[in-house]
């Protein structure tokens, strides 16, 4: 298995955001520099996905302050995603830098994920591998934390953070601001924390939302 999906549900559905993981260095706003990927390439691919489950909020990000996006797929609905086609090797040093660990591991719980759906390699966030799908007769995976939604406190997103993801749904799957407000609008951690007004506000207008096609800024690629 060279290649696989990478499905991101959080701030990864914004391209720019996923290009910091892959070439390193540390996004505006955000608290965290990232070592980057053994092979910095931008995806060969991307689409818009739709996974059965849902995204919550919970937890404290160290990145950006506020809850962090998490999927259940035993929560009802569907949750909007997009995928990216990386190597085995991007999609483990993704993980490692999500979980934070070093990269540099080829993770061998990916077999396991793919074989059986499901691998736990630690009890910490994103640190459970999921297989949601299979596209061209790849895999499709993701990373989430162990439990269910319901295990945990919901907590609301930071605004730079929830911005993030809101700016990844309309480029990933090109929806309105108003498609986007009612997205986001329901999703546990910020329903009851997010007003509907103050939630569309957040929200860039069109055009301003960063690349529409998918791939990172070229200023910060790195070459192989």
């Amino acid at each position: 298995m060279e290649l696989l999906w990478y499905v991101a549900y959080g701030s990864n559905l914004h391209a720019d955001r996923l290009g910091w993981y892959l070439s390193g260095g540390r996004p505006p706003g955000g608290l965290r520099s990232y070592p980057g990927c053994r092979d910095c390439r931008p995806p060969r691919r991307t689409l818009p996905v739709l996974i059965p489950g849902g995204v919550y909020f919970a937890g404290e990000s160290r990145a950006w302050t506020g809850g962090m996006a998490f999927y259940d797929p035993e929560l009802p609905g569907v949750a909007a995603a997009r995928g990216y086609l990386l190597t085995r090797a991007q999609f483990a040093d993704l993980a490692a830098q999500e979980m934070y660990r070093p990269p540099g591991d080829d993770l061998p719980a990916l077999d396991v994920a793919v074989t059986d759906g499901r691998a736990t390699i630690g009890p910490g966030r994103y640190e459970t591998l999921l297989r949601v799908g299979v596209r061209d007769g790849l895999p499709m995976l993701t990373f989430t934390a162990p439990g269910r939604a319901s295990d945990v406190e919901w907590t609301p997103p930071a605004p730079v953070y929830l911005r993030m993801i809101a700016d990844g749904l309309r480029e990933a799957h090109g929806w309105s601001a108003a498609r986007t407000v009612d997205y986001l609008a329901g999703r546990p951690g910020v329903a009851g924390h997010w007003p509907r007004p103050r939630l569309a506000a957040l929200i860039h207008p069109v055009g301003e939302c960063g690349s529409v096609k998918g791939t990172p800024s070229a200023d910060r690629s790195r070459r192989p």
